[in-house]
């Protein structure tokens, strides 16, 4: 029995560093028709990806992305996106009128977008490319789509970047498994421990070198950074708070 799909499953890590070669338009083309592969809802597609090749236009998704270096460096752009443009037309086309005042459609949009890009990230990587995933695409999202000039119906969910590694990705260790993994029912005994196994497995990477934090509860005992401080730091900031009103000017209702 091969393992190579798990084993480049296992070896994905964010490319954040590209050459500068091209990647081909064929090999672009053959990564998306892999993603159109993926499990969709009712077989429904309701997803787009818009590639962004042009250096000018990369370079003002880096700006909207928060200046991130490596999305003007890679030689890709992927903008993927929920779509619910086409079957709106599909829709007329057959005398119907599509119902998008719901949450559900957006999220069926969503997800399909999602499984698509990850999809699309294995057969990036089973063909020697690097990826990352720009989850600041939604920084400004109206800037977003006017500048990929997105219809109707059609939303930005998360950039990715492609192109071929200069140095070889980091690892990063993942939650134990224990942590995602619930059988029959949801069980969060053990919780704590787990993350605080984890927090020791991310300071060992030195990911936080050199970065410490009061201790809760005890301002004046330090103790070095970790994910959990990290997280509950993201977590407790309010961010990109207009989604709600681009998605409805998109016409995806959020009933």
């Amino acid at each position: 029995m091969t393992h190579s799909t798990l084993d480049l499953i296992h070896r994905h890590g964010s490319v954040r560093h590209y050459k500068p070669d091209p990647v081909p338009r064929e090999t672009v083309e053959t990564i998306v028709a892999a993603a159109q592969r993926s499990s969709t809802s009712s077989n429904l597609q309701t997803y787009s990806v818009v590639a962004v090749t042009d250096a000018a236009v990369r370079s003002r998704l880096a700006e909207l992305c928060g200046n991130q270096a490596h999305v003007v460096q890679a030689p890709v752009f992927l903008a993927w996106c929920a779509d619910l443009a086409r079957l709106d037309r599909a829709c007329e086309l057959r005398g119907y009128t599509q119902v998008t005042d719901y949450v559900e459609s957006f999220l069926v949009a969503a997800v399909d977008a999602a499984i698509a890009a990850q999809t699309a990230a294995l057969a990036a990587e089973s063909l020697g490319l690097g990826i990352c995933y720009i989850g600041s695409l939604r920084n400004d999202t109206q800037a977003v789509i006017d500048l990929l000039e997105l219809p109707r119906l059609v939303f930005p969910v998360t950039g990715m970047t492609v192109g071929w590694p200069a140095i070889e990705p980091i690892l990063r260790p993942r939650l134990g498994l224990s942590a995602v993994l619930h059988w029959e029912r949801y069980d969060r005994g053990g919780e704590d421990e787990t993350l605080h196994e984890y927090d020791r497995a991310m300071i060992a990477t030195g990911i936080y070198e050199g970065r410490q934090v009061s201790v809760p509860g005890q301002p004046s005992e330090m103790e070095d950074y970790s994910w959990t401080e990290h997280s509950a730091r993201r977590a407790s900031q309010a961010v990109r708070t207009e989604l709600r009103d681009v998605l409805e000017r998109q016409g995806f209702g959020m009933k």
